[in-house]
Parts: C-alpha cells; sequence; structure tokens
C-alpha cells in the first residue's frame, strides 16, 4: 500500500480533493455566467450541460470570445476534476481502502468495549507464542507493532490490533491503555521496552507491565522504570538445558509427562522449592522400604512427585505403599536447603549424566 501511494497519492485524498475541485469548478462556472448578466438558473443549467458534455442547445448566446474561452476553459477544468476524483475512487476500491477504512473502524470500536484487557507490544516470534497462550486462556488481547506484515499476520490469527510505535502515548491509548489491566513488552529491544513500560505507567499507573529483558543488565533498568516482572527468555533457556543435563529426569516428569510447557522448577525456586533426582543405592537402607518412608522420615518435609524403575519405568506420584528396589530413583520435591541432609540419611546420590547417558 505505501509503494502505491507514493506513485499515485492517497486514493482517499484523490477522491476528497477531486470533489472538492469538481464543485469549485461549478461555483466559479455559475458565477462566471452570474457576472455575463445571465439568470441564476440558467447559469447553473449551462455550466451542467457544459460539464457533462448534455449537447442541448445553449440557454443564452455565446457569442463573445471572452463568454467562449470562459465556456471551454469550465468544460476542459470540470471534465479534469470528474476524472481525478473518478480516478481515486477506481485506486480506492482496488486497493481495499474501503474494506480496510471500515474494518480499521469496526476494530476501534471494539478496542473501545475492552475492560481489564492485555496489550501485548511486539508481535515477533516471543509475542506470538505468548498471543496463543493468553488467547486459550480466554484472555482480551490487543496486538500493538509497528511492522506493517506483523499486524497483518495478527489480525490473520484473529486478535485486535493497532499498527504503530508501542512508545508513543496516542498508539497506547488507541490500544485502550487506561483501560488495561496487563502489558507485556515482548520487543526484542531492552531500550523499546524501557520506554515502552515508561509510556505505559505515565498514562495508567495501575496498569502491570511484564517486560521481556535480553541482556540481564537491563533487569534493573527495567524495574526501576515500573515494570512488575521481568522475564529473560535466555536466562530461562538456559537453566532448561541445564536441567535437561543435570536432571533430565526430572525436566521430562515435569514437561512433557505433566504436560507443562513451561519449566516449573524456575518457578518452585521463586519459593525456595528443589525437584531433584535422587538414586538408591544397592543394598542402602531404603531398599525394601515403601515410598513413604522417605516423606515420614523427613516429618512429611518431602514430596516423592515420581519414581522410576532400574528397569526405565516411570511412575507418576507413586503410592505410599510402593517398594523401592536398588537401581531406583525418586524425584523428590523439597526445600532446597533440606535436601543434602535427605541424600546424607538415606545415603543417596544425585544421578550423574554424560551426553544424556546415566553413569552413575
Amino acid at each position: 500500500m505505501e509503494a502505491s501511494q507514493r506513485r499515485g497519492g492517497n486514493p482517499l485524498r484523490r477522491v476528497l480533493t477531486g470533489i472538492g475541485s469538481f464543485l469549485g469548478i461549478c461555483v466559479a462556472g455559475v458565477l462566471g455566467y452570474r457576472v455575463a448578466g445571465w439568470e441564476v438558473m440558467d447559469a447553473v443549467y449551462m455550466v451542467i450541460i457544459s460539464i457533462f458534455g448534455v449537447g442541448y442547445g445553449e440557454v443564452q448566446p455565446v457569442d463573445t470570445a471572452e463568454l467562449r474561452t470562459f465556456t471551454m476553459g469550465l468544460i476542459v477544468a470540470g471534465y479534469g476534476a470528474a476524472i481525478y476524483a473518478v480516478g481515486g475512487f477506481v485506486q480506492l476500491v482496488t486497493e481495499g481502502e474501503i474494506n480496510r477504512a471500515l474494518g480499521a473502524r469496526r476494530m476501534t470500536r471494539d478496542i473501545d468495549k475492552l475492560k481489564n484487557h492485555t496489550i501485548l507490544c511486539g508481535y515477533g516470534r516471543v509475542g506470538r507464542i505468548l498471543a496463543v497462550d493468553l488467547a486459550k486462556n480466554g484472555v482480551d488481547l490487543v496486538v500493538v507493532d509497528r511492522d506493517r506484515e506483523k499486524i497483518l499476520l495478527a489480525e490473520s490469527h484473529g486478535h485486535l490490533t493497532v499498527s504503530g510505535d508501542a512508545a508513543s502515548e496516542s498508539v497506547l491509548r488507541d490500544a485502550g491503555i487506561m483501560e488495561a489491566e496487563h502489558l507485556a513488552a515482548v520487543l526484542p529491544s531492552d531500550a523499546a521496552n524501557v520506554f515502552i513500560t515508561l509510556t505505559a505507567l505515565g498514562l495508567n499507573r495501575s496498569v502491570l507491565v511484564t517486560a521481556r529483558a535480553e541482556d540481564p543488565a537491563s533487569e534493573s533498568k527495567l524495574r526501576r522504570s515500573g515494570a512488575s516482572n521481568v522475564v529473560l527468555p535466555a536466562a530461562i533457556g538456559a537453566q532448561r538445558i541445564a536441567n535437561l543435563i543435570t536432571r533430565p529426569t526430572a525436566a521430562d516428569f515435569l514437561t512433557r509427562r505433566s504436560g507443562l510447557r513451561g519449566d516449573l522448577s524456575d518457578e518452585l525456586a521463586q519459593i525456595g522449592l528443589q525437584v531433584e533426582e535422587l538414586l538408591l543405592p544397592a543394598g542402602g537402607p531404603l531398599t525394601g522400604r515403601p515410598v513413604g518412608a522417605i516423606e515420614v522420615g523427613g516429618n512429611h518435609g518431602f514430596l516423592i512427585v515420581g519414581l522410576r524403575r532400574a528397569d526405565g519405568e516411570v511412575l507418576a506420584n507413586p503410592d505410599d505403599d510402593e517398594v523401592l528396589a536398588d537401581g531406583d530413583t525418586v524425584i523428590v520435591l523439597g526445600h532446597k536447603n533440606d535436601l543434602p541432609e535427605l541424600r546424607r540419611r538415606y545415603e543417596l546420590t544425585r544421578e550423574t549424566y554424560y551426553r544424556g547417558v546415566r553413569v552413575s
């Protein structure tokens, strides 16, 4: 659309300019004939039959050079304005401007109706994944992005959209910032996310801002800007990879087997809990004893969330009377400061992996 506007101008502006010019020429024509001494109706009639080329005879004689020159100029100017307006209308229709204008007006009305919704700033890879999850949970969502292609993609996915720079007050107002409950700034630029946070909170102090940061050093800047939550995708990804290397059974259990897409261990760490994989040695104190013995021995301070048998079978949430055997691995949830004591008491060892294969 931008390229076509550079070539032929804005089509809607062409239509309006053409119509305005046409009406101006008609008024000038009537005034010109009035100056020549014609009656108003005769002047209007002459202007209409001249511009539209009807071909009827003149109601008054056009017998002077000045009047004939004026009439010829009126015909040329009138035709030119009409052609200019019609050309703009054709361009308007062919480019779908009418449909887009109606769609934009309808989308604006829908956004104005929203209350306590979420504004998603940025529809890149992170933004698209986030939008899917929010939509699945029934969250009202408005996508803001300055990239026209991303806006069209968001619209094709059924989201309400606002095209423009999310750091602009007018754009955020169009997205309903005054009525929004959450704002997610997930652009790949930390500086842009800082500006968005400042602008959003400047307009609505009660909005909760969750911001993305690529550089860990940007976290403090975003929090000082007022962001309620700061997420570092690179750090989360690195932690996830580390868990797959150091605790692959627990990571697999907490993600694929439990149906969770995120890394639950990161969230557990926020409240001081940790998931640990502990291997029962041959002839250890827990061999032949039930799973519940671990929980009882720890004054119920531990929770067995999974058990992997020596043959590879994995049991989710095993019964308390499930008997433990040599080579079994228990997946324990407990306070991170208490887990070393549990390992020491029952002579358990943390499993070690090399290239995805257990070596201890």
